[in-house]
């Protein structure tokens, strides 16, 4: 699980923010200001996969902490999520080194495909990736899924998903064609059963079922007051 270092100080933004990467499986460690993410850096730098830092931070702020990370591991990658949006910062962010500059108001999906990317590109995280022959295909009809590559295939298109809603598919395969609680998926998926991570449920479910819009062969369906159905079968449609 990569651990990311994630400092802001917006408080209600700053627990959004995280509680959903860590929806995604991403190990957050969140400092309100950058004395504290200072602090633990020098503590931990060999832990961290990725610093997301804002900007304007009490204290020490983001362009400062920047330089300090490059002078304690030039190698960390770090991105910066921020309301600064004149095109001097920016410049100055991508200057010192950042491998991303996200402006707020954002899409918190977006993000998430954009940290696992610079998480494949990064050779540290990269080392902990399953090998070819570690992998598992999922196929049925005209269907094909790779969980470690995060790799719908649907006839001819490829939809890169992220890694909650590839978790999500590989349960629904490994269950196909079985009426599935909600409370078991969150239970069995992501530990327990809340409002939060019901919601989230939902909304990845909704993803899932337009991807296999394009199918023939696969359906998402709702049964009332209970959870859902994956159906795999020659008359899914």
């Amino acid at each position: 699980m990569a651990r990311i270092l994630f400092v802001e100080d917006e408080i209600d933004l700053g627990n959004v923010i995280k509680q959903y990467l860590e929806l995604n499986n991403f190990q957050i460690e969140w400092k309100i200001n950058g004395n504290e993410a200072k602090s633990y850096i020098d503590t931990s730098i060999d832990e961290i996969d990725l610093a997301i830092i804002d900007v304007s931070i009490p204290e020490m702020n983001g362009f400062e902490l920047a330089q300090y990370i490059n002078s304690v591991n030039s190698e960390l990658p770090y991105l910066f999520l921020t309301a600064r949006k004149e095109n001097a910062d920016k410049i100055t962010g991508l200057k010192l080194g950042a491998v991303d500059y996200i402006t707020k108001p954002f899409d918190i999906d977006e993000l998430i495909v954009r940290i696992e990317n610079i998480l494949r590109r990064n050779s540290r995280f990269h080392h902990d990736t399953p090998t070819q022959e570690q992998q598992v295909e999922y196929t049925w009809k005209d269907i094909s899924f790779v969980k470690e590559q995060l790799l719908l295939t649907i006839g001819r298109k490829e939809i890169t998903l992220t890694l909650r809603e590839a978790e999500l598919l590989e349960f629904l395969f490994k269950n196909k064609n079985k009426i599935l609680k909600r409370e078991v998926i969150l239970t069995e998926l992501w530990g327990k059963n809340d409002y939060f991570l019901g919601r989230s449920l939902d909304v990845f479910i909704s993803r899932l079922r337009k991807y296999f819009a394009e199918s023939e062969s696969i359906q998402i369906s709702n049964i009332y007051g209970i959870g859902y159905i994956f159906k795999a079968s020659e008359d899914a449609k």
